[in-house]
């Protein structure tokens, strides 16, 4: 049978290329057409555009960048046309996807969606297009069951958080030989720094993360770099010796840190299934901050606190995010019971999350509509 599969970030990628291997071992002779990345592409799919293509952060990003958004969606829509797919699969990425959506099922398509769109964040009112033009929605987190069947008497499938897999089958990293071949310091504790993915994230996260470092002088400072981001556009960060960075590695980054300072996202819940305590950084374009905040209705912006409806890390948001506040914050997670209590929680979190095996159970009920659809 032939998928269709759309994701437009590195997380979407991550997992939409544990999904493609978990197809694959449902259905021997799947012909998998994605939008995604490198990880997607590697685990068997034919990748169509890459996210790094597509990553516009914010409302003022978006608008600057809307005529090549209109070139990517009608491209789109011309190469499902012609691969005629008997599922397309949508992985979060929900204004774009849910473009498609609308499209697709005009056109006759089935359409799933894996890793829903936050509609419980913003824009609720997106549900009467979910309701309308998707078939079967595959949920990851706890919360958004309640969510859709309850408030909105709209049935979903929760298949668990497909990061306790990926993190659950990574090797264990041998962490003397990662410090040797990355050129870190041997001994000093290390305080990941996770800026984000996009430019425009880091450029505005990665200075203020940076500006602490001096009252930390017993502790290494390692950047996650950005797969879709090039080394040199690094460059001028690193100018201190207790600074470091690594690419393509953030998952062994934070299996061997003591700490972290994370951009609100995915990144906050990976930190936190690798029991590292975090302070979690999040500033906008003013633009951009000014509407989202009159549209968002939620107590929180991280996932950990989300799924624990209580603040279980400490969020800096927007003007908060300033040396002074970082400096408080990150002290008080480098040792002490305010330390001990953030691991506490992170084990009740991960057992909400609901344990391992969400990619295959999501896997399972898409080949299982997809053979629904082609029979």
């Amino acid at each position: 049978m032939k998928y269709y599969i759309i994701a437009g970030e590195a997380s979407g990628d991550l997992h939409g290329s544990n999904l493609i291997k978990a197809i694959k071992t449902k259905d021997l002779e799947a012909n998998i057409r994605c939008w995604g990345g490198d990880l997607m592409q590697q685990a068997g799919g034919t990748l169509v555009k890459h996210y790094k293509e597509m990553a516009f952060m914010g409302f003022f990003e978006v608008i600057t960048n809307i005529n090549q958004i209109f070139k990517n969606i009608a491209f789109c829509k011309e190469d499902i046309s012609q691969f005629n797919p008997d599922i397309i699969v949508f992985i979060d990425y929900s204004g774009f996807n849910l473009r498609i959506a609308s499209w697709a099922k005009k056109q006759g398509f089935h359409t799933n969606y894996y890793i829903s769109p936050q509609i419980w964040a913003s824009r609720e009112g997106r549900i009467n297009k979910i309701k309308r033009d998707i078939d079967a929605m595959h949920v990851i987190l706890p919360f958004e069951k309640d969510f859709y069947e309850k408030k909105h008497n709209f049935p979903v499938n929760f298949v668990g958080h497909p990061l306790i897999d990926a993190i659950d089958e990574l090797p264990r990293t041998a962490e003397d030989s990662f410090r040797e071949q990355n050129q870190l310091d041997s001994e000093k504790p290390i305080i990941a720094l996770l800026p984000g993915s996009r430019k425009q994230e880091v450029q505005k996260m990665l200075t203020l993360m940076l500006s602490a470092i001096e009252s930390f002088p017993n502790y290494q400072f390692v950047i996650a770099g950005a797969p879709s981001l090039e080394h040199d556009f690094y460059q001028p960060f690193l100018k201190s010796a207790q600074v470091g960075i690594v690419f393509n590695k953030t998952y062994d980054l934070l299996s061997i840190s003591h700490a972290a300072l994370v951009t609100s996202g995915t990144a906050t819940l990976e930190t936190a299934l690798f029991k590292v305590p975090q302070v979690v950084c999040y500033r906008a374009n003013w633009i951009s901050y000014q509407i989202a905040k009159r549209i968002i209705t939620l107590k929180f912006i991280s996932l950990v606190n989300l799924i624990m409806d209580k603040e279980v890390v400490k969020e800096l948001i927007q003007e908060d995010l300033n040396t002074t506040n970082i400096k408080k914050e990150l002290s008080k997670i480098l040792e002490g019971p305010y330390r001990a209590s953030q691991i506490e929680a992170y084990i009740n979190l991960e057992k909400k999350l609901g344990g391992k095996g969400a990619s295959a159970k999501a896997a399972a009920l898409i080949v299982g509509n997809a053979q629904k659809v082609s029979n």
